[in-house]
């Protein structure tokens, strides 16, 4: 089903067109466009079915273009914005500088986002709401319709907070941090609870688990939550992290940012990408393997959810770390053996190792949780990242996120139509 041509010699592999793109992160076109401007060489497939490319030859592309902000499928060049937040480089990331995976192995989610909103550590650090900020948010979730998803309720919860919050229009740094340091585990709390003993206190990691299972908690699926939440507060300019820009430049207070964040994260490219990787495993463990799975999804046309990252070429550093505390966890064992069948199955065809999308994967299906569960733990961490940046972009020029358009439509004046 890939036009991928066998590899020549023992030291060369190839790629297929659509396993280029992936790789690149552009659509198969501008692959061709990269051929015909001298930035890839191209092999034709003796069968005539497609072009195949130097596996090393694109790769050393991938680096480049994240490297010099090129790359865009449709811009001819990404829009680069200056942070000191979160620095990607050659499969590690860091916050502020240190590294990541270390600090979520280290430190709570909530001492995490402090390090990302100050550049310092605050052991022992708790986020508490106000009941009369969390009272309203309930009322507005509650309110929604019984098959809302988790965005569509922290959504809601945001609004309704910021409904209630008369100083939200302070933009002043103090202000943002106590706007954020409430809205956080408001909006945790305006989930609905799974199980009626749900905690209300201590780590947000431990308030956040009664509302995404019914199972009891144990202290090794905790510290999983826990270190998911630090790993996944902030990842450079993703598609979330560059709306809620645009709005901190348009001066929106950090709510109305936080909501567009969240109305962003909710496409399928994005934070609900574990969902899918969640059904896939458990389909996986219903039908015994991976392989007809596989099949069944590529026959189809769809790509393998859980799997590559444009920005890693190698294995995602927070798989890695979640893989590695899986294994502490016996009823996660099932779960994790699907995901390595999933990753062995595809590696035949295609060089993409396991992402993060995977690992939540194995954790919530492990866990009792729904498929959702994952869009509910992505959209609460990351919701500090999105603060943090913008704190960050309020200091910046307003109005500066106003890219201008580039017009190909038909060229002026054009009689009235009738």
């Amino acid at each position: 089903m890939r036009d991928q041509e066998p590899a020549v010699g023992a030291a060369e592999r190839r790629l297929s067109t659509k396993e280029t793109a992936e790789l690149l992160g552009v659509k198969p076109e501008t692959v061709y466009a990269y051929v015909s401007r001298g930035q890839l060489s191209s092999r034709r497939d003796p069968s005539g079915r497609g072009s195949s490319f130097d596996a090393k030859e694109v790769e050393a592309l991938a680096r480049r273009n994240r490297r010099d902000g090129g790359g865009g499928a449709d811009f001819g060049g990404e829009l680069s914005v200056r942070t000191r937040i979160t620095l990607i480089d050659t499969d590690r990331y860091y916050f502020r500088g240190v590294d990541a995976t270390e600090l979520a192995a280290r430190h709570t989610y909530e001492e995490i986002a402090e390090w990302l909103w100050t550049g310092r550590l605050r052991p022992g650090v708790t986020f508490t709401a106000p009941e009369a900020s969390v009272a309203v948010a309930r009322r507005a979730v509650d309110a929604l319709p019984e098959h809302a998803g988790p965005t569509d309720r922290l959504r809601v919860a945001a609004i309704a907070a910021a409904a209630a919050d008369p100083l939200r229009f302070d933009l002043s740094e103090d202000a943002v941090l106590g706007t954020a340091r409430v809205l956080i585990p408001t909006l945790v709390a305006a989930l609905p609870p799974v199980r009626s003993t749900h905690r209300d206190q201590g780590p947000l990691a431990h308030r956040l688990w009664g509302r995404l299972t019914g199972h009891p908690a144990d202290d090794a699926s905790l510290r999983v939550l826990d270190t998911a939440l630090g790993l996944l507060v902030d990842h450079d300019l993703a598609a979330s992290t560059l709306a809620v820009r645009v709005a901190a430049s348009a001066r929106a207070h950090a709510y109305a940012a936080v909501s567009a964040g969240l109305g962003v994260l909710e496409g399928p490219l994005h934070g609900a990408a574990g969902g899918l990787a969640h059904r896939l495993v458990l389909e996986v463990l219903d039908r015994g393997a991976a392989g007809p799975v596989i099949a069944d999804e590529l026959r189809e046309g769809r790509r393998i959810p859980g799997l590559g990252h444009r920005l890693y070429p190698g294995e995602d550093p927070r798989a890695r770390a979640l893989f590695g505390l899986l294994e502490d966890i016996p009823q996660a064992g099932p779960a994790l053996a699907a995901a390595r069948d999933i990753v062995a199955t595809t590696a035949r065809h295609a060089p993409l190792h396991a992402n993060v999308d995977l690992a939540l994967a194995v954790f919530t299906s492990s866990s009792g949780m729904p498929s959702s569960a994952s869009e509910t733990i992505f959209a609460v961490a990351r919701t500090a990242g999105w603060i943090a940046h913008a704190l960050e972009e309020y200091g910046e020029r307003p109005l500066r996120m106003r890219p201008s358009g580039r017009y190909v439509g038909p060229r002026p004046p054009r009689p009235l139509p009738e």
